[in-house]
């Protein structure tokens, strides 16, 4: 995966939440990044790139004041808790 195949996942995918709090966990954000893939028909790297892409952007994949936004966002909570729909 190229470095623009992240940096267009984070532009699409992730906002810094308005408010402090836990932000979003690996499941979450792999979760996330992978639903993003599905839209965009792209071949989903592996966690550990996109872990490395986010520490090299200066995200903490463990400690991070990132939420979800845009249609993949929509895609993983309507893929993770279909009860809702």
């Amino acid at each position: 995966m190229t470095a623009t195949h992240f940096d267009q996942f984070f532009a699409e995918a992730v906002v810094p939440d308005r408010e402090p709090g836990l932000g979003l966990g690996r499941d979450e954000l792999f979760g996330l990044y992978t639903s993003w893939c599905l839209l965009h028909k792209a071949e989903p790297g592996s966690p550990a790139a996109l872990w490395e892409a986010l520490q090299h952007g200066g995200i903490d994949p463990d400690n991070n004041n990132l939420s979800m936004t845009g249609p993949a966002a929509a895609d993983y909570i309507v893929a993770s808790a279909p009860d809702l729909v």
